[in-house]
């Protein structure tokens, strides 16, 4: 096929050789031949590659001896800690397949992934186990393994947290079902089998929203981890060697493929250093970057934005720094120009890459080059991806210039969604060019020189802080309760998550409406869903607009609050004057496919 994009390499191959190993190979290798490099930093103790993967076997052998075996699904729900990254490579090495989710995830939402996955094992944090308490005696699981923060910290750090935030943790009732993570370490099976799967077999299980916008599975191999942690790799390397110890701030949460893909396992494959961080705060993240210097920094618009406002950072040795990515959602030209100052004041060569992909393709598919910066576009594919523009609801390419969806082809590509045979017929197609080729559901163009530029999503979907929030979930629960009618929720600008959640509610009896009822439905929704999905809004109506065939207009309502943010000038910040820029593009595009009846 034809690849405009080469030109722009400069240094980057168009095609890299991958070892036929599995993920947990692939870390057992950068073990072998550097086994004193420091494999992670996690406040204040450190673990060379060498001890990580003696943690690593250890944990699979206790892992076997519990009766996991090959093919079982285990859900982890774990911040950024080292015992994240240990049981998640151990489950690897036994040929059992890890689920990953938020670790502030609601009790439903809990059981919803336990069902999905079909689950027989858990691990969390015992800060959470009261939303997993829950979903115990509703879900399959025979075991929860419960581990605590402290139980991977400097000594300093461990006391100081404990009389902090530790003490207030409650006590976690004895039960059969319940395992001590230091327990678990303690277990040994003699003659351990450690039955490996293939790198082409599913090992990992994240979610998002395929198609039709409500969470579902995305089975990916130990071949698309291991592919997307060499084309990082490469990208770093074509403009500053890239060298064992290198650092990376692994602040991105490991149950969303950036995280997991770029930040953990793209780096130890390279036998780089983890910066791990479990929860993100402006003024530590700052300091930590001062104090660290990493070699890489990869977050989503908003976590950049709140660097800008640090004056730490602001006065920090960034010359360490070799690489800089953004992704998520569409970063704001001018998050990257204050960004890019602040690389260039801090001594640093480089600047804020912008990228894009799916969770369906591990992460980023796309790059924007170190020496090229197009406005609106999003990248040219990495080395062995590739990108095209169809016409939606057909394989035909669109010339370029022309909108349609796009589609992505490449080694990184998911094997499907779990027990989802439709949704993945639908998403994964074999073109006429004879590779199988994702469909997005993302509205672009692309052009002549193969840059992509991003439009808006056919499927619905908002972006907060880079999480994908799913509107149909928080309609559902609004119309569950007994005072709703009718619910639509939709994405609004806002100034620092990019997009909030505002939903329009009908009701049964138009006279209870107001802030009782408003405060009511919210606390209703926070108990069944996370935060970030939850309103920030809600505005009580008589009646919705409806489609012609009867559904929920949300594009009219979508259209009328980007009008009212206009016309009344309220958001006044760089970032939402470029998404209200945009509002008559997004709204003709969504009129022209007639969005609001494909959509479920």
């Amino acid at each position: 096929m034809n690849k405009p994009w080469l030109k722009y390499y400069n240094n980057v191959p168009e095609s890299i050789d991958y070892k036929n190993e599995t993920i947990y190979e692939a870390v057992a290798s950068s073990a072998f031949n550097f086994p004193q490099v420091i494999a992670y930093d996690f406040l204040g103790l450190k673990s060379t590659y060498e001890n990580l993967l003696i943690d690593i076997d250890c944990c699979a052998d206790s892992l076997e001896a519990l009766g996991i075996r090959k093919g079982d699904k285990v859900t982890i729900c774990l911040p950024n800690c080292p015992q994240v990254v240990i049981v998640f490579y151990a489950l690897n090495k036994i040929g059992a397949i890890a689920s990953l989710i938020h670790p502030l995830s609601a009790t439903q939402e809990i059981e919803q992934f336990l069902k999905i996955s079909d689950s027989r094992w858990a691990f969390t944090l015992d800060a959470f186990y009261g939303r997993f308490k829950g979903a115990l005696s509703s879900s399959n699981v025979k075991k929860l393994i419960v581990t605590r923060l402290g139980d991977y910290m400097g000594n300093i750090t461990h006391s100081l947290f404990y009389l902090t935030k530790g003490r207030k943790i409650p006590a976690i009732p004895k039960s059969k079902k319940i395992l001590w993570w230091k327990d678990l370490m303690r277990m040994k099976v003699e003659n351990p089998k450690n039955e490996s799967m293939k790198p082409e077999e599913t090992a990992v299980i994240l979610y998002s929203g395929g198609t039709t916008g409500r969470p579902k599975g995305i089975e990916l191999s130990s071949m698309n981890f291991n592919a997307l942690g060499r084309q990082v790799g490469v990208q770093l390397a074509a403009t500053d060697p890239f060298k064992p110890g290198d650092s990376i701030l692994a602040i991105l949460p490991v149950f969303h493929g950036f995280g997991l893909g770029v930040c953990v396992h793209g780096f130890l494959i390279g036998a780089g250093t983890l910066i791990l961080v479990p929860q993100f705060n402006a003024e530590i993240t700052a300091k930590l970057i001062k104090k660290k210097q990493p070699s890489v920094i990869a977050g989503v618009p908003t976590l950049f934005e709140a660097l800008l406002k640090n004056k730490n950072l602001a006065k920090a040795d960034l010359s360490n720094l070799k690489g800089v990515f953004g992704g998520g959602d569409k970063v704001p030209r001018s998050i990257k120009e204050r960004f890019d100052k602040i690389l260039k004041d801090g001594g640093s060569k480089t600047v804020l890459r912008e990228g894009y992909g799916l969770t369906e393709s591990v992460t980023v598919a796309l790059l924007m080059p170190e020496t090229e910066y197009r406005e609106g576009s999003v990248g040219i594919p990495i080395s062995d991806m590739a990108a095209k523009i169809v016409k939606p609801n057909t394989i035909d390419a669109q010339p370029s210039g022309i909108e349609g969806e796009i589609c992505l082809s490449g080694p990184t590509i998911m094997n499907g969604y779990l027990n989802e045979p439709e949704e993945t017929s639908a998403a994964l197609k074999v073109h006429d060019d004879g590779l199988r080729w994702l469909h997005t559901g993302d509205l672009g163009t692309m052009d002549a020189d193969g840059f992509v530029f991003f439009k808006l999503r056919m499927k619905r979907m908002i972006k907060v802080s880079g999480v994908s929030v799913y509107p149909t979930e928080i309609e559902k629960i609004l119309d569950s309760h007994e005072s709703v009618n009718m619910a639509c929720a939709i994405g609004v600008p806002d100034t620092y998550q990019l997009q909030k959640v505002k939903a329009f509610v009908v009701l049964h009896n138009e006279e209870d409406a107001g802030p009782e009822l408003e405060k009511q439905l919210m606390d209703y929704c926070r108990s069944r869903i996370n935060k970030w999905s939850c309103p920030k809004e809600i505005e009580f109506r008589e009646s919705l607009p409806v489609t012609k065939v009867g559904k929920i207009a949300f594009t009219e309502l979508e259209k009328e609050e980007l009008e009212r943010v206009s016309s009344n000038s309220i958001l006044e910040s760089d970032i939402n004057t470029e998404i209200i820029q945009n509002k008559d593009q997004m709204i003709k595009s969504r009129e022209r496919l007639d969005l609001q009846d494909v959509s479920t």
